[in-house]
C-alpha cells in the first residue's frame, strides 16, 4: 500500500503538538477554580486572547511586560468575563497563563511526532512565548514578552488556510473590504499580511542559520521550495501593496477635503481615518518587510553556494598524518627508507607561486600548533554527533569555571573575607586546590575578571531576576551570575550567603604568584597578579 500522503506527517503533527501541550499544561489545574473560570472553555478562550494580545503589542513593536498584561486581563475581564477578580489578581493570573501555561515552568516543551519516512518517533520542539530583558524609559529593568514562530503559526492556523496560500487570500480579502469602505476588517487583514511577511523573513534566517551549521542538512527541495515561494510572493505582492498605499493616501485626503478641517468631521469619518491612518503605516511596514525578505534572499542563495563549493573543495584534499602515516612505519621497519623519495620528490617538483593576499592579513591567524592539531581532527558532518561533541566539551569547562568559583566561595565563607595572596598560600600547602582553583589559566583569568567588574553581588537580585526570565535553550557559556546562584543553592554551607563584595586590595604593592599553572596549549605558567580581596555578608 502506498503511503505517500504520510510524507509530510511529522510537519502536520508539530501543529497539533501545539494544540496537545497548550492542553496539557492547562487542563486539570486547579488554579483556574481560584480566579472564578470552572468550566474548559472559559480558560481556553482567555489563553487565546493572551496570546492574541502579546502578538498584537509586538506587532507594534511595543514592550510586553506582566503589567501590561495583569491591565490587558482585568479590562476584558470587566468587561465581558466578569469575573470577580482585583487588578494583583489578574496580573498573577497573567503570570500564570504566561509562565505555566504557554512556558512549562521555563522548560523545554518538546511532541513526539511519528515520522514515517524514518518509521520512528521524533521529538518535535515547541515554543510558544519568550522574551527579553528591556528598559522602560530607559532606567527602570522588566521583562518583555513575544510570540515565538510556533506561537504565531499557533494563532494563524486557527484561520484554516493552508501556508502556501495565505498571504494570497489575505490580500485579496483585504482588497475586496478596503473597496467597501470596511476599514476595521481591512486593518485586521494587514496585520495579518505583515505577520506572515514577517514569519517568512524569519523562516529565511533560520534557514541561513541552518546552513552555516551543515549544509548537507539543508536538502535542495527545502532550497527550491523556499527560493520560489519567496519570489512568487514578492513577484504578486509587491505592486499591488505600492498601489493600495496610494489608494489609501487618496481616501485620507478626500475625507479630509469633505470636512475641510479635521475638527468638523463626524464620529464615524474620525473613526475612518483613523483606520485608514492605521492602514496605511502597516502597508508601509509590509513593503518594507518585503524589501528585507529580497535582500535575505540573494544572501541565502550566497551562502548556500558558498558552503556548498567550501564542502566540495573540501573533499578533494587528502591528507596524511607525517607521524602516524611515515615517522612510525620508518620506526617499525627501516627498509621503508629506500622509497623515501616517493614522499618527498613531488616538493620540488616545481616552484612554488609566490602571490600574496591581502585579505589574508586582515584575517585572524591561529597560532601554528593549533593549526596541526585542528589537521589531524577527524571531521564528521553528522549534525547529531556535532552538536553531542560540543554540548559534552562545554559541559566539562562549565563544570571547570564552576570549581574554581566554588573554591574561591568556600574559602570566603569559612572566614568571611579572604584574599588571592591568601588564597596562594593555601595552594602551594595542597595541590589539589591548586588544580580545582585554576584549571587553566585562561578559565582562572576569566574567573577573577568577571568578579572584579561587578564588585558587588546581590544574591537575592539574582534570584529573582532568574525568576523572571524564561531560559528556552541549554546554554554552554559561562556566566558568573548564574554560576553562583547555582553554587549558592546546591552547596549547603554556601545557602546563607546574601551579598558578595569584590574589590582591588589598592595599598598592596606585592605581586602575587602562582607557579606551575596549565595553560590550554599544555605549556606550564607561572601567573602573577594583583592582590584581590573577597567578602561575603550572611
Amino acid at each position: 500500500m502506498r503511503v505517500d500522503f504520510l510524507k509530510d506527517f511529522n510537519i502536520r503533527m508539530k501543529k497539533v503538538g501545539s494544540y496537545v501541550l497548550l492542553c496539557k499544561n492547562s487542563m486539570f489545574k486547579n488554579t483556574w477554580k481560584n480566579y472564578g473560570f470552572e468550566e474548559t472553555h472559559e480558560y481556553m478562550n482567555l489563553i487565546f486572547a493572551v496570546m492574541l494580545y502579546i502578538m498584537e503589542e509586538s506587532l507594534k513593536d511595543e514592550f510586553c511586560t506582566m503589567d501590561s498584561i495583569g491591565s490587558f486581563i482585568d479590562d476584558v475581564n470587566m468587561k465581558y468575563f466578569k469575573k470577580p477578580l482585583s487588578y494583583e489578581e489578574c496580573k498573577d493570573l497573567g503570570e500564570f497563563i504566561v509562565n505555566i501555561v504557554l512556558c512549562d515552568e521555563g522548560k523545554a516543551m518538546y511532541f513526539k511526532g511519528f515520522d514515517f519516512k524514518e518509521g520512528e518517533y521524533t521529538d518535535i520542539y515547541i515554543s510558544f512565548v519568550s522574551n527579553k530583558i528591556v528598559y522602560v524609559d530607559d532606567v527602570v529593568k522588566r521583562t518583555s514578552y513575544y510570540l515565538t514562530d510556533d506561537g504565531y503559526s499557533l494563532l494563524l492556523s486557527t484561520l484554516e488556510i493552508e501556508s502556501n496560500m495565505k498571504l494570497t487570500i489575505h490580500e485579496m480579502i483585504f482588497k475586496l473590504h478596503l473597496e467597501k469602505a470596511s476599514y476595521d476588517k481591512a486593518v485586521d487583514d494587514v496585520k495579518n499580511i505583515f505577520n506572515l511577511l514577517r514569519i517568512q523573513l524569519q523562516k529565511m534566517h533560520d534557514a541561513v542559520r541552518k546552513i552555516r551549521q551543515n549544509a548537507l542538512n539543508y536538502s535542495v527541495e527545502e532550497y527550491k521550495q523556499l527560493l520560489e515561494g519567496n519570489m512568487d510572493s514578492l513577484t504578486a505582492t509587491r505592486k499591488k501593496f505600492n498601489e493600495y498605499r496610494t489608494m489609501v493616501n487618496l481616501k485620507i485626503q478626500e475625507i479630509k477635503e469633505q470636512g475641510i478641517n479635521v475638527k468638523k468631521l463626524n464620529g464615524k469619518e474620525l473613526e475612518n481615518l483613523n483606520f485608514l491612518g492605521i492602514i496605511g503605516q502597516y502597508l508601509g511596514r509590509a513593503i518594507e518587510e518585503q524589501q528585507k525578505i529580497l535582500n535575505t534572499h540573494f544572501d541565502f542563495k550566497s551562502v548556500y553556494s558558498k558552503e556548498l563549493e567550501e564542502m566540495a573543495s573540501m573533499s578533494l584534499i587528502k591528507r596524511f598524518n607525517i607521524g602516524t602515516d611515515i615517522y612510525d612505519v620508518i620506526s617499525n621497519d627501516c627498509s621503508k627508507l629506500d622509497s623515501i623519495d616517493y614522499i618527498f620528490r613531488p616538493l620540488y617538483r616545481s616552484p612554488v607561486n609566490k602571490i600574496y593576499n591581502l585579505n589574508k592579513c586582515l584575517q585572524y591567524q591561529k597560532p601554528i600548533k593549533a593549526k596541526e592539531l585542528e589537521e589531524d581532527d577527524v571531521v564528521s558532518f553528522e549534525e547529531g554527533h556535532w552538536i553531542q561533541e560540543k554540548r559534552e566539551k562545554s559541559r566539562i569547562k562549565l563544570l571547570k569555571y564552576k570549581s574554581s568559583l566554588k573554591v574561591i566561595l568556600q574559602s570566603t565563607n569559612e572566614k568571611g573575607e579572604v584574599s588571592l595572596k591568601e588564597l596562594s598560600e593555601k595552594v602551594k600547602e595542597d595541590p589539589n586546590i591548586k588544580n580545582l582553583l585554576i584549571p587553566t589559566v585562561k578559565i582562572f583569568r576569566e574567573v577573577i575578571i568577571e568578579l572584579l567588574k561587578y564588585n558587588y553581588i546581590d544574591i537575592s537580585e539574582l534570584k529573582k531576576e532568574k525568576e523572571e526570565t524564561i531560559s528556552e535553550k541549554e546554554k554552554f557559556e559561562f556566566e558568573l551570575n548564574e554560576t553562583i546562584l547555582n553554587l549558592v543553592e546546591e552547596t549547603i554551607e554556601l545557602n546563607d550567603i546574601k551579598n558578595i563584595y569584590i574589590s582591588k586590595v589598592l595599598r598592596s604593592e606585592e605581586k602575587i604568584k602562582f607557579y606551575g599553572l596549565p595553560s590550554d596549549n599544555g605549556i606550564v605558567k607561572t601567573v602573577i597578579c594583583s592582590n584581590v580581596s573577597f567578602k561575603v555578608e550572611r
